[in-house]
């Protein structure tokens, strides 16, 4: 078992979700339920499967909550870019964000590397 809250990817994966949750705050009230809604579950589910693999007893079943996350990792890029193509998130927010979440990707593969089966 890993004490999550060290992992630097668990807290920059609060941090994007987080951030997520304040750009989308400007959003109009028509897309609450719709891109806006899964936005905000992928964001929140990076870090919380994170989390969950960290608190498995082998290294092969935090990986494969590591693979989870990774595709929601992926999923949110996906989402951002949508949002920017709908000019739904200012260009510099959207920027930002994916910066972030791309950083994430990265620390999530080198974190899959390091981990034991």
């Amino acid at each position: 078992m890993h004490n999550f809250k060290n992992l630097k990817v668990w807290q920059k994966a609060i941090d994007l979700a987080v951030d997520v949750y304040e750009a989308l705050s400007v959003l109009p009230i028509d897309e609450r339920y719709g891109l806006t809604a899964q936005m905000k579950r992928c964001s929140i589910s990076i870090s919380s499967n994170i989390a969950e693999g960290a608190g498995r007893s082998t290294g092969a079943q935090f990986k494969y909550f590591l693979t989870i996350s990774q595709g929601s990792a992926f999923e949110l890029e996906t989402q951002l870019m949508i949002s920017a193509r709908l000019k739904l998130i200012e260009e510099e927010v959207v920027s930002k964000l994916l910066a972030q979440t791309t950083q994430i990707q990265k620390m999530i593969y080198s974190l899959e590397k390091l981990i034991k089966n």
